[in-house]
């Protein structure tokens, strides 16, 4: 057996289950969870019935590289949100949801037979960047988020020894867990660090269709392009429509940039055998030419998000993201509780899950940034979420007062 699996750690999920195993659940409440960041809204009917109309495409194998018409229904989308130009043929690629892609990439990207190769990735993160980087051979460092800059990620606390073996960085924007948006000087301060020290940057932005301001959220493709880096160089994107369309099932996405690293991407997938549905393909054209129901959708977590997190900010620091479907907020010291044993006591109280912080994270340059926070995933409908926010609010009132 390939001896990396052993390095991997549980999954946040699987440790909830852990935490979870001896609690007896109230009787009297129904159970609701904010835990598993997976969207509940209704899928849009003209996708479910593009699916339909589309079964003869079980009849052939799909290529590797998709459809032209799919990939030129990436640039399309890509040139209305962010007013980019891409290439169809050379500088997008369908990939089947943005979990398989990323840590595909990672296998692409990293050379093992350099000398101690490393990844850095934001701390908490999305655990598919650890788990990529261990299985690729290469080791992790953790960038601690900062609470005082809007849980910005310190790239200035990375060594410089770190940053000269560094092959890939993981940037998540909106960020999951704390729904932060790089804005444009970070951006630069990584692209500078890239020309210096060649690493790629693969920038997840699955969330990027989820936001709460008028002003969308900056792409890593646009920041490229707002400082002269028409090329794209050593930069990967990657998008989904799990989130933006609630098709979570549907497992489609796509990468788009740098066409060095697409192509060899393509090389990797072909014989990795990603080639994504002929039927998937035709649903995925239809989501990506629609704009209204992503419109309706983001509708629909604002009405959310303006409910529950005034609730919540009464008895614990949490405040609106900049984006995404999760509220990130700290365990009030005055419970006197990590934040496994508050999700732990809220569950056996209250019926309702939320994810600790530091299930996210990892410990590293002395603590856990994840710690003493939880993170909420608002993917319920409007009614259920505020249920949980004020069970949650008795919870705490309950054991401060």
């Amino acid at each position: 057996m390939n001896s990396l699996l052993s390095l991997l750690q549980p999954y946040p999920f699987e440790r909830l289950k852990q935490l979870f195993a001896e609690v007896t659940l109230p009787a009297n409440y129904s159970a609701i969870s904010l835990g598993m960041g997976e969207p509940r809204h209704p899928t849009p009917q003209f996708i479910k019935d593009t699916l339909c109309s589309h079964l003869e495409g079980l009849a052939s194998y799909p290529a590797t590289a998709g459809d032209i018409r799919l990939r030129t229904a990436f640039t399309e989308w890509i040139q209305r949100r962010y007013q980019l130009d891409l290439n169809p043929a050379t500088q997008v690629l369908p990939i089947n949801g943005s979990r398989e892609a990323l840590f595909a990439f990672a296998q692409t990207v990293i050379d093992a037979a350099q000398p101690d190769p490393m990844v850095v990735c934001p701390n908490p993160f999305y655990q598919i960047y650890e788990g990529a980087t261990l299985l690729a051979g290469a080791k992790p460092y953790y960038a601690p988020s900062d609470p005082a800059r809007n849980f910005a990620v310190d790239w200035d606390s990375v060594p410089l020894d770190v940053w000269q073996r560094t092959q890939l960085i993981f940037v998540c924007s909106p960020g999951n867990p704390t729904g932060a948006v790089m804005p444009l000087n970070e951006w630069h301060k990584l692209f500078a660090l890239s020309d210096r020290y060649g690493f790629v940057i693969a920038s997840d932005e699955c969330y990027s269709e989820i936001y709460f301001r008028d002003e969308p959220p900056l792409g890593g493709l646009e920041a490229a392009k707002k400082l002269g880096r028409h090329d794209f160089k050593n930069l990967i994107s990657f998008t989904s429509l799990s989130k933006r369309s609630n098709v979570p099932g549907l497992r489609s996405g796509f990468v788009a940039g740098d066409a060095a690293l697409i192509k060899n991407f393509l090389l990797y997938r072909t014989y990795h055998g990603s080639a994504m549905s002929p039927i998937v393909q035709e649903a995925s054209i239809a989501a990506w030419g629609d704009e209204e129901h992503v419109a309706q959708n983001r509708a629909l977590y604002r009405k959310k998000f303006a409910q529950v997190t005034p609730l919540l900010a009464g008895v614990m620091d949490v405040a609106l993201p900049d984006a995404g479907f999760y509220l990130w907020a700290k365990v009030p010291d005055a419970l006197g509780m990590t934040d496994a044993e508050f999700a732990k006591a809220l569950l056996a109280q209250y019926n309702v899950t939320v994810l600790p912080g530091s299930y996210l994270a990892r410990e590293a340059q002395g603590s856990n940034p994840g710690a003493q926070r939880v993170r909420m995933a608002l993917v319920a409908d409007t009614e259920e979420c505020v249920e949980a926010a004020l069970r949650i609010v008795q919870f705490i009132q309950s054991r401060t007062a």
